[in-house]
């Protein structure tokens, strides 16, 4: 376990297979409130092989540049993730921002404080101008938090994404690094 950023309640850490058990139990707790803004998971998903592998996976993406995902740790449990995926550099300096929250913590600004941390890192370290977030119409919670941090909308991607076998509409909210414009 690595610390990234320390905010006022939170450690954000990156994880390596080492922690496979806190995320296998962050999963496990949160299975039943994730399953309608996630892909679908079989069971194979809720194994400590399949995180271990998974969290393998990242930090390989992580170190090739690609990705950074943190893991928000509270109490001493994980109690959700940031992504920041899909990093292009060049002319773009973009990315897509992905989050989750744990269901018995939700309304304390937990995910706020995580997400202002790390778009703080993604303009000030990484020197990303532009961080994109992919929200459904129907996911009020998520769409109030980017709004909060100054997300603005750009528009709606019609199925965009498959999300339990349905082509969902998503709201594309944009934050950008105006520093650097």
């Amino acid at each position: 376990m690595e610390l990234l950023v320390k905010t006022e309640r939170m450690s954000l850490v990156l994880l390596d297979r080492s922690s496979v058990d806190l995320v296998l139990d962050y999963v496990i707790r949160n299975r039943t409130f994730l399953e309608p803004w996630e892909l679908e998971r079989n069971e194979t998903y809720f194994t400590k092989d399949y995180q271990a592998e998974q969290l393998e996976q990242e930090a390989m993406k992580i170190k090739e540049g690609q990705m950074l995902k943190v893991w928000m740790l509270f109490e001493e449990r994980i109690v959700g993730s940031i992504a920041l995926s899909n990093i292009i550099r060049g002319a773009f300096q973009s990315c897509h921002l992905g989050y989750r929250m744990d269901g018995e913590l939700l309304n304390r600004g937990l995910m706020t404080e995580g997400l202002k941390a790390i778009i703080a890192y993604a303009f000030d370290v990484m020197n990303l101008h532009r961080i994109e977030a992919n929200i459904m119409p129907r996911n009020a919670a998520s769409l109030k938090v980017v709004e909060k941090l100054g997300f603005y909308e750009e528009g709606l991607a019609l199925k965009y994404l498959q999300i339990h076998g349905v082509w969902e509409d998503h709201i594309h909210m944009v934050l950008r690094n105006t520093a650097m414009e």
